[in-house]
Parts: C-alpha cells; sequence; structure tokens
C-alpha cells in the first residue's frame, strides 16, 4: 500500500468525522480496536423527514424545531424545513397529470410551480441559534409532506415535532410525531387493515434519486397476500401516502407492517385513523431485541394493547411487567405472551394502569428471541375518546429532546427498567419569551416517575424538554394534552437517544509503518 492511498483514507476517515457521517452509538454501545480510545464528538449534519400531517381544512399544524446546547458544538449552524418538491400518490398518476397540464399551459406555468416546490423556495421554518424553539404554523392542505437537514451547531441532537389538532371529522384527534431520520428497515406493530381503519404509510425521500420500497403486512396467521405491496417507487425530494388497506384483501385488525428500502433510502410513519377512537401517528418501533420497553402509559388509560411481531424463526416467549410508581407488577391474567414466528400477537390490558402512570416491559421467559412491540392507548368514553400508540423505544442515553410542549398539558414519565436511575430534565427558553429551567430527578429501579416538568419563568410559546442521564438507563416519553370539546385528546412521543454525538477512534500517529 503506498503513501497517496494511505492519504486519501485518512483524509476519507477525517472527513467521515466532521460531516458526521461515522458511525453513529449510544453510549454504552460501538466497539473500538485494543488500546485505542474513541473520541466523542459532535455530528455536523442531520437530515429529519416531516411526512405530510392532513389534508382536511379542519385541521392546523405546529412545527416545532429545536437544538439544545453540546459541548464541542461550538460555531454557527443552520436548521431548516423544506416542503417536499411534490405530494403524489402511490402510483405517480397524479403527478404525470400535472406535469401534462403544466407543459400544455405554457413553460411559465411549470417553472412556476418548480420554484414553489423545488428548494430556491422560502423554508417552510428556519432556525438558526441553539436553546430556543422555532416554531412554524400551518393550516389544512397547506401542510405537504417537509424535508429538513441542519448543519454545524445546529445539527447535534437537532429534533422537530410536528403536532396536528384535528377537531372533528375523519381523523379528528390531537396527531403527534417526532420527524424522523431516513433509513432503510422500519417496524410498525400496532397497524390495521380492518375497515374502521385508515392507515396510511406515508413514505418520504430526501435524496436526488427515487428510492425503491417493499411493504409487508403480518396479521395473526402470518403473511397477508398482497401482490402491490412490492416496487413502489418514491421519487426524489418527494412524498408518497400508501393505504395498507388497498395491499391487500384481508381485514385484520392487528397487523404488523415492515418497510423496507430496497434501493435510496426513506422515512416512515403510519398515520392513523379509526372511525370511532380518534387519530394519531404510529411511529415506527424500536429494532427487533429480546427485551422491549414501551413507557408512558396516562394513569387514566381506559384500554390498552399491546401488539408484538417476532420477525425470526424462532417463536418468542415473553414475560410481561407494569412498572408503576412504587414498582413492578404482573398484569393478572397476563402474565406473558407467546408470540408465534411471522405472526402477530395482540392482547387487551384494559385499564392496566389502574389510576396510576406506568410503563410496559417485556423480558424473555427463556432464551431470547428478537420482538418488535407497540401499545395502543385510549382515554375517554363513548363518543369522546381519544387514541394514541406507543412504540416499543430505546433508552435516552447521553441525551433525548421532545420539542413541542406547552405552558399546560405536558406530562414526563421516566422509567428504569434494569435498577436505579438519575436524570436532569431541562426546560428550555420559550419561542416566544422564557428563561429555561433545570431539575434534577431519581427513578428507582423498576417503577415509572411521572412528572410535571417545571415551566421557565416568563414562558411564551412552546418550550423544549431535554433529558439527560447522570447515572443508570432510562426510558422516557412525553404526554401532551389539549382537550377540546369533552374529548380527552392526546399524543404520545418516546424519547430515544438523539444521536448527536459520533465515536471517532483514534487515528495512528503514524501510517508509515504500514509500508513496511
Amino acid at each position: 500500500m503506498n503513501r497517496t492511498t494511505l492519504s486519501l483514507i485518512a483524509a476519507g476517515t477525517a472527513l467521515a468525522a466532521v460531516t458526521g457521517f461515522a458511525a453513529l452509538n449510544a453510549p454504552d454501545g460501538g466497539d473500538t480496536a485494543p488500546g485505542k480510545a474513541a473520541e466523542r464528538r459532535p455530528v455536523d449534519r442531520s437530515s429529519l423527514l416531516c411526512p405530510a400531517p392532513s389534508a382536511s381544512e379542519l385541521a392546523e399544524t405546529a412545527y416545532t424545531s429545536f437544538t439544545p446546547k453540546a459541548k464541542g458544538a461550538d460555531g454557527k449552524g443552520d436548521a431548516r424545513l423544506e416542503r417536499a418538491a411534490k405530494k403524489l400518490d402511490a402510483s405517480g398518476d397524479d403527478a404525470q397529470d400535472k406535469e401534462d397540464k403544466d407543459s400544455a399551459d405554457g413553460g411559465d406555468s411549470g417553472e412556476k410551480a418548480d420554484e414553489k416546490d423545488g428548494k430556491d423556495a422560502k423554508p417552510a421554518l428556519e432556525a438558526t441559534s441553539v436553546g430556543k424553539p422555532v416554531t412554524a404554523k400551518a393550516a389544512g392542505a397547506e401542510s405537504p409532506a417537509l424535508i429538513g437537514s441542519a448543519q454545524g451547531a445546529l445539527a447535534p441532537g437537532w429534533t422537530v415535532q410536528q403536532t396536528t389538532e384535528m377537531p372533528a371529522g375523519n381523523g379528528r384527534g390531537l396527531l403527534g410525531l417526532n420527524c424522523g431520520a431516513p433509513d432503510t428497515d422500519f417496524w410498525f406493530p400496532g397497524a390495521s387493515t380492518a375497515e374502521e381503519r385508515a392507515d396510511y404509510v406515508h413514505l418520504s425521500n430526501p435524496d436526488a434519486t427515487a428510492a425503491v420500497v417493499d411493504i409487508e403486512l403480518f396479521g395473526p396467521e402470518g403473511a397477508l397476500k398482497s401482490e402491490v405491496g412490492e416496487d413502489i417507487t418514491v421519487p426524489p425530494h418527494s412524498s408518497v401516502p400508501v393505504l395498507l388497506s388497498t395491499l391487500t384483501d384481508e381485514a385484520e385488525a392487528n397487523v404488523t407492517a415492515h418497510v423496507t428500502a430496497r434501493t435510496g433510502r426513506i422515512g416512515a410513519a403510519v398515520q392513523v385513523s379509526d372511525q370511532k377512537l380518534g387519530a394519531d401517528w404510529l411511529p415506527a418501533a424500536a429494532d427487533p431485541s429480546g427485551s422491549v420497553v414501551l413507557p408512558g402509559i396516562p394513569k387514566d388509560a381506559e384500554s390498552v394493547r399491546l401488539v408484538a411481531f417476532a420477525p425470526g424463526d424462532e417463536d418468542a416467549d415473553l414475560k410481561i411487567s407494569l412498572a408503576g410508581a412504587t414498582g413492578s407488577i404482573t398484569p393478572a391474567g397476563n402474565e406473558s405472551l407467546h408470540v408465534k414466528s411471522g405472526m402477530t400477537a395482540a392482547v387487551d390490558l384494559g385499564d392496566v394502569t389502574k389510576g396510576e402512570a406506568g410503563s410496559l416491559v417485556l423480558t424473555p421467559t427463556d432464551r431470547s428471541v428478537p420482538v418488535v412491540a407497540a401499545l395502543r392507548v385510549t382515554r375517554g368514553t363513548g363518543a369522546k375518546q381519544d387514541v394514541a400508540f406507543i412504540p416499543a423505544t430505546a433508552s435516552v442515553g447521553e441525551r433525548a429532546t421532545s420539542a413541542d410542549n406547552r405552558a399546560k398539558g405536558s406530562t414526563l414519565s421516566l422509567t428504569a427498567p434494569h435498577g436505579e436511575a438519575k436524570v436532569r430534565v431541562t426546560a428550555s427558553d420559550g419561542s416566544g419569551g422564557g428563561t429555561s429551567v433545570t431539575q434534577t430527578y431519581t427513578v428507582r429501579g423498576g417503577t415509572t416517575l411521572e412528572v410535571e416538568p417545571k415551566v421557565p419563568s416568563g414562558l411564551k410559546g412552546a418550550y423544549a424538554l431535554t433529558v439527560e442521564t447522570l447515572s443508570g438507563t432510562v426510558h422516557a416519553a412525553r404526554t401532551l394534552e389539549l382537550p377540546a370539546d369533552g374529548v380527552p385528546m392526546f399524543t404520545v412521543q418516546t424519547l430515544p437517544y438523539d444521536r448527536g454525538m459520533v465515536s471517532v477512534p483514534e487515528a495512528e500517529q503514524d501510517l508509515s509503518v504500514l509500508q513496511k
């Protein structure tokens, strides 16, 4: 190997560290070469994707962008959300019709459309400072899918929350979602193809080349027959909503959707609308694992449904535990769950919290078999109900953030499934004014601590909650309640590690020895 080749390798390694393309690791993860210490550095670039929130004229959506202060992330930065170039259906016919019409109308209209849809148009939201949220609002059909990017000091831990209030009609409810990073593999236990449900998986492509996506559906008896779930094209800088019930003739109440990008990378989230229970987003669950944690079940939950799926070749036997305020218990009559390989299992736990906020912890009863899982949670009764979804989530790690919190209605759930843990919670400056405040909490092992965070003094607008782990392992979720007309509208977002840091192994001091 010659010196020129070694120089290029060294340059490539440095570039990966600077731009944030080095391997992203949780605080307790990642292997390095023996004797080599990995330096932790803030990422320099972040990408997020926000699906189109609603096509209803009644809907109002708030976007909140926030980057917490990070050690080592000095200097200037920029974070912005751009409108996706086109809003397409799965077939792309609507887009082609529009292009044909623009051509017939003359070049000017096409150029205006390109300018409006392209990246030269004014961003839907832009932020230039850390430690303070920036908000933007959109109404009804004015809310397309958004593609976000952050650079410099705004990149480490950048978080965007979209919150949609839909007061009436189909899709009524409070729909909340943390805009997600692009990836190639997503699991959605808790989806449905039942008649009373309209579940759309939104596929967003941030890149300049088309992505090709496959969607597999698994019911209680295994894979659902589908001839149209493969080779779904997502054009560049675009978003495609796909109604899951159109992919199969089988109507199933409990389905696990597996979304994979065969080429390219995408963002994916499922928008759920239930004719009786309301609407919310079903985010992707954490990667398959032998033990999973589902934090943040509200204390007044009327019903909780657990949905789990084992993607491997072996069945999974799981112990079900509820971590409450005073300790962990096993729900009577639902001590365990058997999940057959390749089949979706579901169990209704009823009002499992019994007036005490808690978190569900699933652990193997024998050998560990990877599973994915999610909860469907309802509050209220009769016609005054609303629904939210809690996917299994990774731990907070070094730090995690909930971007959109209000003066009233925000609740934070902290769960320590493996032993005592301590966290620092910071309520940021307000988007329109207010001074940040920090509190420290200790969570006893096997319990869930529910707190109403202290609101920043002089708060105006929205504020962010940042959770930092000081000791132990913590899983967290934030509940936002915005009741309307007697309906207890709410949404729950989990707080996994924000992946704001990269581990960069120390380079060799003298690479010339490798030439010998």
